[in-house]
């Protein structure tokens, strides 16, 4: 080739929308789907927005809020639409990490090749990495009703066959939360880029050190996901998805023209309710629950009616067995939390004792399971330990 030709190839280009990016608060919808598919939560249920340390095998693990305040209790509708980190945490320890990243991948994110125990609590804050592409398909499976199909980018492209990914249920009750401008009111205010003059579900989010930023929502006809970075990953300043992505996501959605002012009707299995919290710890309003889940008052629950939970060792902790150390010093000490009154503990197949106790244990070298049992051998918890 010529000295010539060479000179007149294109410039290399850089694919912006498949080149994988933290996600940051994006996946949060995600999970708080799969806790109200469970039955774990509703958007009624009260979460602690408090600060928390939490033990990881590469030491504590402490989440912050953007703001680096904190709200104390609130509902889950004002945890998701509001964004807020702490509350995320806590409902990922409910769902577990391994069973968040399952649901992730099966809803389109195949950049998260790795095992949960590798992105840890901070999977629930979007430390994965996503693509500009993989965010609209995901949040398009959302919009329609919970079920997946690969995107098709030219009309000539064979079409996938939908799958259900997410219950049809928790996915209306979920867009229906992200849609609501009074829950966001006190992170982003009641007059923010998000609020549209029909209806639409949106989500922003920011990576660490403001290398990303995003605006992913929907109304009842369009999808529109919008990314704002340098594609080199230097960071931004002062650029967060309300200020970044945002406009640029209101900007689109308006040129598309006018939708349904109407959110999507209330699929079957969905009830609406009128709930009051006890304490004032938000205002009366009308509610929506997967049914048979609906409650009038809301209250937050008392210590010791709280989900029995193993604390102690923490899921994913490494241990290494001293070879000078007897092994009857080298025990381990278990400990939970919540009501576990009638609770055993076993350890791999290996009963224990009563949660109650004070328990210590000792394993060989390898990788081991404990799991907290009630008294009808329901596994309320578990977490997993290596021993080297």
């Amino acid at each position: 080739m010529s000295a010539g030709s060479a000179a007149h190839r294109p410039p290399p280009a850089v694919d912006a929308a498949n080149a994988y990016r933290q996600a940051g608060s994006t996946l949060k919808p995600f999970l708080y789907a799969q806790a109200i598919e469970r039955g774990y939560l509703t958007p009624a249920s009260v979460l602690d927005d408090s600060p928390v340390q939490l033990d990881t095998a590469s030491g504590l693990y402490v989440p912050q809020n953007y703001d680096r305040g904190f709200k104390g209790r609130v509902s889950v509708r004002s945890a998701l639409a509001g964004s807020l980190n702490v509350p995320a945490v806590r409902t990922l320890l409910l769902v577990g990490v391994e069973p968040f990243r399952d649901r992730l991948w099966d809803t389109g994110y195949r950049g998260l090749v790795e095992d949960g125990d590798y992105y840890g609590f901070s999977l629930a804050l979007g430390s994965a990495e996503v693509t500009l592409l993989e965010q609209a398909d995901a949040y398009r499976s959302l919009a329609n009703g919970g079920r997946w199909s690969p995107l098709r980018l030219t009309a000539d492209a064979p079409r996938g066959t939908p799958r259900p990914v997410t219950t049809q249920a928790a996915a209306w009750i979920v867009a229906d939360m992200m849609a609501d401008p009074n829950a966001r009111a006190a992170t982003f205010g009641l007059d923010s880029a998000l609020r549209l003059p029909f209806w639409t579900a949106v989500k922003t989010g920011t990576s660490k050190g403001m290398r990303d930023n995003w605006c992913v929502g929907f109304s009842r006809r369009y999808t529109v996901a919008v990314w704002v970075g340098n594609v080199e990953g230097d960071p931004m300043r002062a650029v967060s998805g309300t200020s970044g992505a945002a406009p640029v996501w209101r900007d689109v959605m308006l040129a598309l023209g006018r939708d349904d002012e109407r959110g999507p009707p209330m699929p079957a299995g969905v009830e609406r309710r009128r709930i009051a919290f006890a304490d004032a710890i938000e205002q009366p309003r009308i509610e929506y629950f997967l049914h048979g889940t609906g409650q009038s008052l809301i209250a937050a629950a008392p210590a010791t009616a709280r989900r029995a939970r193993i604390v102690n060792p923490a899921s994913g902790s490494v241990y290494a067995i001293d070879p000078d150390i007897p092994a009857d010093r080298q025990r381990l000490a278990i400990e939970t939390t919540g009501d576990v009154r009638a609770h055993h503990v076993f350890l791999d197949n290996r009963d224990l004792g009563p949660a109650a106790q004070q328990l210590l244990f000792f394993a060989p070298p390898g990788r081991h399971r404990l799991r907290l049992v009630d008294a009808a051998g329901r596994a309320t918890d578990q977490v997993i330990v290596t021993i080297r």
